[in-house]
Order: structure tokens, then C-alpha cells, then sequence
């Protein structure tokens, strides 16, 4: 579960600064993906971990906008190389993901809950 809120985090902050203008002369946004990795117990495998968060380019791509009180002296700015249709499509992925987890958990403790039950009486 832990992996699908990083991963929902990261896809968040980018959606968020997809349209982020900073001037030519300074980096543009760096977009966050998550990066997971397996935990192996003994040859079987134990679900995901998060190994670390990869930054993407600081260069971004450079949009003429002459009008833009950051635009340079050709009239570019500096936005971030997001594609907000992939960062959307990863999000629901994610979003799926966590609401798979929370509802094996539900199942697990309904499954508790009624063997405690059959425990009692």
C-alpha cells in the first residue's frame, strides 16, 4: 500500500506543476516517479517496497510565450516535459491499486472478525 501512496504523491505533485513557468535561465519543474523494487524472502516474493524516487529533466522544453513576464529576451519560458494524459492514466493505475490493497485488507479482517466470533460461541 505504501507504494501506491508515494506513488500517488509524486503523480499529484506533478499533475500540480504541469503548467510550473520559471524563467530560461533557471531549471524547470523536475517531475517524481516512484521506483519500486520487489522484497524477497526466501525465494518467494513479499510485495513491493519503494527503492527510491528518480527526478526528471531539469531542462524541460522551452515554450514561446513573449507576453510572459518571465520570458526571456526571444520571449521563451521554461515549463516541465510532463505529459499530463500519462501522469493521469498512472494516477487511476495507482489509485486502483491502493483501493485493491485496502480491500484485500478488509477482507482479511472480516475473515478475523468472524473466526473470533466462531471462537466465542
Amino acid at each position: 500500500m505504501g507504494v501506491h501512496q508515494k506513488w500517488m504523491d509524486a503523480l499529484s505533485d506533478n499533475i500540480a506543476n504541469v503548467n510550473t513557468v520559471r524563467p530560461t535561465s533557471e531549471s524547470a519543474f523536475r517531475a517524481r516517479w516512484v521506483v519500486a523494487q520487489s522484497i524477497e524472502d526466501g525465494g518467494t516474493g513479499r510485495g513491493v517496497q519503494v527503492a527510491g524516487i528518480e527526478l526528471g529533466s531539469a531542462a524541460g522544453r522551452l515554450v514561446y510565450s513573449p507576453d510572459h513576464p518571465l520570458a526571456d529576451a526571444k520571449g521563451y519560458v521554461r515549463m516541465p516535459d510532463i505529459d499530463m494524459a500519462e501522469q493521469m492514466s498512472d494516477l487511476i493505475l495507482a489509485q486502483r491499486g491502493y483501493q485493491m490493497n485496502i480491500a484485500s485488507l478488509d477482507r482479511v479482517r472480516a475473515s478475523y472478525q468472524a473466526a473470533i466470533q466462531m471462537g466465542r460461541g
